[in-house]
């Protein structure tokens, strides 16, 4: 599938390795307006994976969207997802509320990442750049 489809796509690139990012995917609901989503698994290494590496952005330091034909990474990422999303479930509602603000998007992320680390250490699975 091509990741120049259209502009109400939404590509949510993460790390299928790690537990806590697996489980964000899956339980995340979108509002209706975006068109379709697209989960990829950095892992698996699709041509957006190479468009956001030429970019600059590291999936190590944090998750990728494209939207709109605008990237966004790590806390941005997160931020524009929270923005997005529905307020259907208790996990939606959580994450927005920690997470719509940039101020606090920029502070918390960094505690995610390392944790993230830490578990994929943990689990003795190594980081995407490793892979």
């Amino acid at each position: 599938m091509s990741a120049k489809n259209s502009a109400t796509d939404l590509w949510i690139v993460y790390d299928g390795e790690c537990p806590f990012c697996r489980s964000y995917v899956r339980l995340y609901r979108l509002r209706s307006h975006v068109k379709q989503l697209h989960l990829i698994d950095a892992r698996t290494e699709p041509p957006i994976v190479d468009e956001i590496r030429r970019r600059g952005l590291d999936l190590d330091r944090g998750m990728a969207v494209k939207l709109a034909g605008h990237f966004y990474h790590g806390a941005e990422a997160i931020q524009i997802l929270a923005i997005l999303g529905s307020g259907d479930t208790l996990f939606n509602r959580m994450n927005r509320a920690l997470f719509r603000h940039p101020s606090i998007a920029r502070w918390i992320y960094p505690l995610l990442v390392q944790g993230r680390l830490l578990t994929l250490r943990l689990l003795c699975r190594t980081t995407i750049d490793a892979h």
